[in-house]
């Protein structure tokens, strides 16, 4: 139950990726976060700022789009263009689209989503801003919009009953439109017990994102740390496999789980060029999503003898997890401090499979 009041927050920049963390202010209704991140003023007149919503039929995508339009915060100046891509069960409601000033024109065919069709329709209509009811069925990086469209924010609704489903027989499609989502929301997840698994499959693909899970009452925790696959009590957090891949996206969203604490684990030496001196990052590739879709995930380490360490060696790395600014994070983040490096047998499996 949170109020984003600014999208991006604090951020700091991974060493391969950019990783953003969002900061909470202060506590509102879950519908207010997802509706005020979508609100965001035109900046300056000249780009004409668009924001899409994506998702898979039956997603919640209409929903997510009517709330916000009935906001009164929304009800600004001008007006605002809904172009639909494709119809579900939800229709909007023709005194709602009245009162907000918002006109939708439905686009059924890919091949006439295309720039000169879309400045077709801001001719016609004029608004202030664009919101693209986006089809789950077309792939999102094919999508081509009018040179001066600016994407100021995308979200991708996800219905947890389907996710399974759509993740083991759609991934590539699924993977396009979370990969630049600032926020998704998996809905109607009363019943689903392994929701941490959805999220981990998630943030394997997209590790800036906000991902919010929503039942019949609202937002809900999606991992407790009891359900983590290691003892966050241990003098040493001993983590295999999956167990750093959790461990590392769990760090992004929950680093005061970590902060003082020790972690063990093997990885391969990654040494960026220009690193500052007695630094590296240990680290596994991960599959997120298919053969062509690996990242290397990591964070910076502190490590007296750096220098001796030798491109992709295997190591296992002993060290303990601080929190603080890192120049190449672009500001605060996890830092791991050394206590100990030691030669190690590359893992049987080297890359570590989220598929």
């Amino acid at each position: 139950m949170r109020d984003w009041l600014s999208v991006k927050g604090r951020q700091f920049e991974g060493i391969i990726y950019k990783i953003e963390i969002k900061q909470s202010i202060a506590f509102q209704s879950q519908a207010n976060i997802c509706a005020r991140m979508l609100y965001r003023m035109p900046d300056g007149g000249k780009m004409k700022p668009v924001f899409v919503i994506n998702g898979f039929l039956e997603s919640g995508k209409t929903e997510f789009i009517t709330y916000t339009l009935a906001q009164p915060y929304f009800q600004t100046r001008g007006k605002t263009l809904v172009i639909l891509c494709e119809e579900g069960e939800i229709e909007y409601d023709e005194s709602l689209l009245k009162k907000t000033r918002t006109v939708v024109e439905v686009i059924e065919d890919e091949e006439d989503f295309t720039p000169d069709k879309l400045l077709e329709l801001e001719k016609k209509h004029k608004p202030e801003r664009i919101i693209i009811e986006y089809n789950g069925m077309w792939n999102f990086k094919n999508m081509k919009l009018p040179w001066h469209w600016k994407i100021d924010q995308q979200i991708t609704t996800i219905n947890a009953a389907t996710f399974p489903m759509y993740y083991t027989n759609m991934k590539s499609l699924l993977a396009e439109m979370l990969r630049k989502s600032e926020m998704i929301i998996f809905n109607r997840c009363d019943g689903i017990k392994d929701l941490s698994s959805y999220k981990r499959n998630v943030k394997a693909i997209n590790q800036t994102a906000e991902i919010i899970f929503e039942d019949a009452n609202g937002e809900i925790n999606e991992m407790m740390e009891e359900e983590l696959p290691y003892d966050l009590k241990a003098d040493v957090i001993k983590l295999d496999d999956m167990g750093y891949a959790i461990w590392y996206l769990d760090s992004l969203d929950h680093l005061e789980r970590y902060v003082g604490k020790k972690v063990n684990f093997v990885a391969q030496v990654l040494k960026p060029e220009a690193f500052p001196k007695d630094y590296f990052v240990p680290g596994r590739m991960a599959m997120t999503c298919c053969a062509d879709d690996m990242a290397f995930l990591g964070f910076a380490c502190q490590y007296d003898n750096a220098s001796t360490l030798e491109q992709k060696q295997w190591v296992s790395v002993t060290a303990e997890v601080k929190e603080e600014y890192f120049a190449d994070y672009n500001g605060v983040g996890p830092v791991l401090y050394a206590t100990c490096v030691e030669n190690a047998k590359a893992p049987k499996d080297e890359v570590i499979n989220f598929v």
